[in-house]
């Protein structure tokens, strides 16, 4: 089965306060939007994600393989139903629809809904029993009071089989609280997942720092550095970053010896404690002979997400006299971005000389030297 989500991030938010709408606000280092966003990167049943955006905000997300964005409409009901509309031609099995405010959702949450999907539920739903007292209440007077019994707060991501709450927004006239209040207008059962506290959704001012608290609390931050070095040989190119940069001598390896993805691998592997890419792709071991580095780098982002960590950015270093690396720079970054799932701006690739010191500067090999951030939501 195939699972998408559905990012509703189309609002303005002006009860929130500031000069932004609240998802493209500042938030533990970070905007509203970057947080909700990478706990689903981080789930790999996600197979892609699509933001409903504001039409002048189209342009502020940098492109990602796993992420599209469409429009969205003066309402939220319009909007989920546009980025429904979006999927239909290449439908997933069930889509998780969530508000992008609610940026504390773990990857945890999402995957409980997803499995209450897999099991046979046809919509399921994250939330909690009303535990306060109830008054209703008029002039500043409590004037009434009301059971709380068999009372829940709603969350997000609630999640559907996809043609089945496509049907029920195509069918549904007017705005909707949420995507329940639509299914349940069409007569669809609603399974109740069991939410968190943390899931909260940034609405007032007051808000960013309640989550900014739970982010900061939640955050395992892991550092890894790699370095890793091969002489020249024979050839008329050297394989960088996975590029094919042209030069009239390429780099020696067991693999084809790409010497800067090579240290971006062990530092993720670094990073995760998981030793390097010899006790993963041992050299030893005749398979792996000619390998392309490709297949290292994407074993490793993949143990990351495995994980539950998701890679925040990326910086390398080649050190060398020549090849000439900048030309070939933003190429780099694209391809890293497509093995990784990193967005290109949070890439780096850059390239120094030794100051025709040592073996580099002799122009016997290339060095390469990378450091990673990974990230992860802890439940």
């Amino acid at each position: 089965m195939t699972s998408a989500a559905l990012i509703v991030a189309a609002g303005r938010g002006t009860r929130a306060g500031g000069d932004l709408p609240k998802q493209w606000q500042p938030l533990a280092g970070r905007r509203v939007i970057d947080w909700t966003l990478d706990a689903f990167l981080a789930v790999s049943e996600i197979t892609r994600i699509t933001v409903v955006l504001h039409p002048e905000d189209m342009d502020r997300l940098a492109s990602h393989p796993r992420i599209n964005v469409t429009a969205g409409g003066a309402t939220r009901a319009i909007s989920v139903r546009n980025g429904l509309e979006s999927m239909a031609d290449d439908p997933p099995d069930h889509v998780l629809i969530h508000d992008v405010a609610r940026c504390c959702i773990t990857p945890e949450l999402i995957t409980a809904v997803l499995n209450t999907l897999h099991i046979g539920a046809v919509a399921a739903a994250p939330a909690l029993p009303v535990t306060d007292a109830l008054w209703i209440g008029a002039e500043g007077r409590v004037v009434a009071t009301r059971d709380r019994i068999g009372l829940y707060r709603a969350q997000t991501p609630q999640g559907f089989e996809f043609s089945t709450i496509l049907a029920a927004h195509r069918a549904h006239a007017g705005d909707a609280a949420d995507d329940v209040a639509v299914a349940r207008a069409a007569g669809i059962a609603v399974a109740i997942v069991e939410g968190h506290e943390d899931n909260l959704k940034i609405t007032h001012p007051q808000d960013f720092a309640r989550a900014t608290k739970i982010l900061e609390h939640q955050m395992d931050i892991r550092i890894g550095t790699g370095y890793d070095v091969h002489r020249f040989g024979p050839g008329d190119h050297c394989m960088l970053c996975g590029v094919a940069v042209p030069h009239d001598r390429s780099l020696q390896g067991h693999s084809d010896a790409d010497v800067g993805m090579h240290a971006l691998t062990d530092a993720i592997y670094g990073a995760l404690a998981e030793g390097d890419i010899g006790r993963h792709f041992p050299p030893s071991d005749p398979q792996w002979k000619g390998a392309e580095s490709h297949i290292f780098l994407r074993h490793a982002a993949d143990l990351a997400t495995h994980k539950g960590f998701a890679i925040n950015n990326i910086d390398v270093t080649l050190v060398c006299e020549r090849p000439k690396v900048g030309p070939h720079a933003r190429a780099m970054q694209e391809a890293l971005s497509t093995i990784t799932g990193v967005v290109p701006d949070r890439i780096s690739v850059k390239a120094t000389t030794s100051e025709r010191l040592g073996f580099t500067g002799r122009e016997e090999g290339i060095a390469a030297q990378a450091a990673v951030t990974l990230v992860k939501t802890c439940a």
